[in-house]
């Protein structure tokens, strides 16, 4: 696609870039200030426009304005649209301010307002009929708990139900700006894909298969981020502001550009509304029940522990003899899964990996007076995680900040974040675990439920059978059920492995049974 680019565009880049290089990445990481891309806009905007009729004048509203690259694409349109009105809303004045500018020679109007708690001035408004926005990802972490909880009351109603609070913020600018919508408006979002794959991302399917009729979703390819400065994911949906039919079709599209995307399907509304994950469109076809037996039947699946630093409660043998600690209080534990080269690991005679990187993590459970009586070399080091350490979100929950969370030893873990390459089609790995070693929350950890279990007790040979089978899962299953990001990187939650259909262990277990 050629883009067009004018001398305000040429302005609003360079200006766009100068303001951008005043904040560290991390600030606008956190408040998700992430500009689109000129031929990103323009692609979104043209695309938009061709659902308004021609002689339909425009009234534009960008909820998330910044410097204005969808206000710009939609002023170097190919075909010149009447706007009879333009409003942004931009909350940070570093970018409000110079846009303001800008545009002062257009007939924007540009409010430095949160559009989550607008004035009561804006308010009074009337609605628009075309609304475009790159919403501020921020995630929920990085949400004030009363604003949460505000924002989730006043969105239940649009959604139809109550969202999770692991919501980002991006998903309450949705349901804030449908109130802003007139009828049959036609609205185009860019959002990270995350949403057509986390559980929290139900309130926002039930929202665009229910409330809205969705018009088209172009999921880019996650290898090939549309933004320089952030590692994600990104989607761009169309739909209209009007009641959703059962009957009619959305279009599905994939990779390349939108206005030529590698693969395109169709699927009708009422077939959608039965998807848990939108993301397997338009790879495949829609998914049929299935009686077929999962690892969950098989496998209690849980995440590795989180130490809350594993810098300092994860320690080579050298520090821990250099310190002289005590080593009734460490357990082996496996290093990332970017240090382990075999997926079988070996053990001594006293369970310690013998084909990894040797560490171990710090679970004492003893209180600290007995700690400072008996062990004081290891109360002098716990001294030393008083400022930083303890204080951290995870061990300040724990009535010991440094009693790690207890798991048992797993035989089966599965790498829970991976990426597939030439070399091997899965994205995850089965790691077959004869030694006593845990594992930390970059795993999962899949722990025979008692009729597996008493059969490779009785049998112990089962356990590489076992293994086996779940290395020889098809790699389209594990995609079926878990998540992409930005970078082509995938992630596998529990109960999104537990999902995978494994019958080849059903009829394994058939032929024990027998």
């Amino acid at each position: 696609m050629t883009v067009f680019i004018d001398t305000t565009e040429t302005q609003r880049i360079n200006l766009q870039t100068i303001l951008d290089a005043q904040k560290s990445l991390l600030t606008r990481n956190q408040f998700g200030q992430f500009a689109t891309p000129t031929f990103l806009a323009q692609a979104i905007v043209d695309h938009a426009l061709a659902f308004v009729p021609d002689d339909q004048p425009i009234t534009f509203l960008d909820p998330a304005f910044g410097t204005g690259s969808f206000y710009s694409a939609i002023q170097n349109h190919q075909h010149s649209r009447q706007i009879n009105r333009a409003v942004g809303i931009e909350l940070d004045p570093h970018y409000a301010m110079p846009a303001t500018r800008l545009w002062a020679s257009t007939p924007l109007e540009l409010y430095t307002e949160d559009f989550l708690n607008l004035s009561s001035s804006l308010r009074t408004h009337e609605q628009f009929n075309f609304i475009v926005c790159n919403p501020p990802y921020v995630r929920h972490q990085h949400l004030k708990t009363a604003d949460k909880l505000r924002y989730q009351q006043d969105t239940t109603s649009v959604f139809g139900k109550r969202i999770s609070g692991l919501a980002g913020l991006y998903c309450y600018f949705l349901a804030y700006a449908h109130r802003w919508m007139a009828p049959n408006a036609i609205a185009a979002w860019l959002l990270p894909s995350e949403f057509m794959s986390v559980n929290y991302g139900d309130t926002i399917k039930h929202y665009l298969s229910e409330k809205v009729r969705l018009l088209h979703i172009h999921r880019f390819n996650p290898e090939h981020g549309q933004f320089s400065d952030a590692l994600v994911a990104s989607t761009v949906l169309f739909f209209q502001n009007a009641p959703p039919s059962s009957h009619h079709d959305i279009k599905f599209t994939n990779g390349g550009s939108l206005g030529d995307p590698e693969m395109t399907t169709v699927i009708s509304n009422q077939a959608l509304r039965q998807e848990r994950k939108w993301t397997r469109f338009p790879h495949a076809g829609l998914q049929m029940p299935s009686n077929a037996p999962t690892l969950d039947d098989f496998f209690q699946i849980k995440r590795g522990i989180a130490t809350g630093d594993n810098q300092f409660f994860i320690l080579t043998p050298e520090q821990i003899s250099s310190k002289n600690l005590p080593w009734k209080f460490f357990r082996p534990i496996l290093p990332s899964p970017r240090y382990m080269a075999e997926d079988e690991i070996f053990a001594d005679d006293d369970g310690n990996p013998t084909n990894t990187e040797s560490l171990f993590v710090l679970d004492c459970r003893e209180a600290e007076t007995t700690i400072q009586e008996q062990y004081p070399e290891l109360w002098m080091y716990l001294q030393m995680g008083i400022p930083a350490v303890s204080s951290r979100y995870l061990c300040s929950k724990r009535k010991l900040w440094y009693r790690q969370e207890q798991r048992l030893v797993p035989s089966f873990i599965c790498t829970y974040l991976g990426r597939q390459t030439n070399k091997k089609a899965s994205p995850f790995r089965f790691i077959l675990n004869h030694s006593q070693a845990l594992a930390t929350n970059v795993y999962l950890l899949l722990y025979p439920r008692p009729e597996l279990s008493n059969a490779i007790e009785q049998n112990p040979a089962l356990k590489r059978m076992v293994w086996s089978i779940l290395t020889a899962i098809d790699p389209d299953a594990f995609l079926r059920e878990g998540r992409i990001y930005g970078g082509g990187l995938h992630k596998m939650e529990p109960r999104e492995l537990g999902r995978v259909a494994v019958p080849q262990l059903s009829s394994l277990m058939a032929t024990i049974n027998r």
